[in-house]
């Protein structure tokens, strides 16, 4: 990974560049505001470690034109440390904020930790997709489709198409149904659960009255139709 050091002070700069090194990082370095945003303009990094007092473009400079294209994470080190200082330093688009004086362990944890979570909300996150019949049921994103045309469920209509699915096998009472979709006690009424099968039946099924997803099973409750 790539971390673009930027800091005036020849002694620091060197220390930790040797030092993120030695960590298996590849370190470029700038002395100046100018010369960091050339750099980081010109290639890709995983990190910006980023001092506020840098001559010809100071800090916050820097921070504000890569943040106007960039999410990379930025931490800032400085020897401003005041409460005001690092308010403003992490409301204009810093993630981490370390004033000097550091530990070098310090800051390989801070680096660390901001790559890890940057790393982790840059990921596309997995879609957990079921096909049943003509429906598409997407269980990450909470939308279903039929033949390719979205259908606009509720959240307890898809709460119900969801535990039904999930659990294929399984016949569920109304009491069951509403204590797991409505997270509360069953008072035996059932029309909750009444109507809003009838409204789910109506937006899925091909023939509502004749349904092949959702059956009834006379006397106990609910069940995934079999599609096989």
């Amino acid at each position: 990974m790539k971390i673009l050091l930027v800091e005036d002070d020849i002694e620091i700069s060197t220390m930790l560049k040797n030092f993120l090194i030695t960590e298996n990082f590849e370190v470029i370095t700038a002395l100046d505001g100018e010369s960091a945003c050339e750099k980081f303009f010109s290639d890709n990094f995983s990190l910006v470690l980023l001092d506020l007092m840098i001559p010809k473009m100071n800090g916050i400079e820097v921070m504000s034109k890569i943040r106007e294209h960039n999410t990379v994470p930025i931490i800032i080190i400085s020897a401003k440390d005041t409460d005001s200082d690092k308010t403003l330093g992490l409301g204009l688009g810093a993630d981490d904020y370390i004033t000097k004086p550091f530990s070098v362990t310090e800051v390989l944890a801070r680096i660390k930790a901001n790559i890890r979570r940057s790393t982790q909300y840059s990921k596309p996150e997995e879609q957990e997709v079921l096909m049943m019949g003509d429906l598409t049921i997407n269980l990450t994103n909470y939308t279903v489709e039929k033949n390719g045309t979205k259908i606009d469920l509720t959240a307890k209509e898809f709460e119900i198409l969801k535990l039904l699915v999930q659990n294929p096998q399984k016949v569920y009472t109304k009491e069951q149904m509403y204590s797991l979709i409505w997270n509360d006690a069953y008072l035996g009424d059932e029309n909750a659960v009444n109507v809003h099968i009838s409204r789910l039946r109506n937006k899925i099924e091909e023939h509502p009255r004749s349904p092949k997803y959702i059956i009834t099973v006379w006397g106990i409750g609910y069940k995934l139709g079999d599609l096989s």
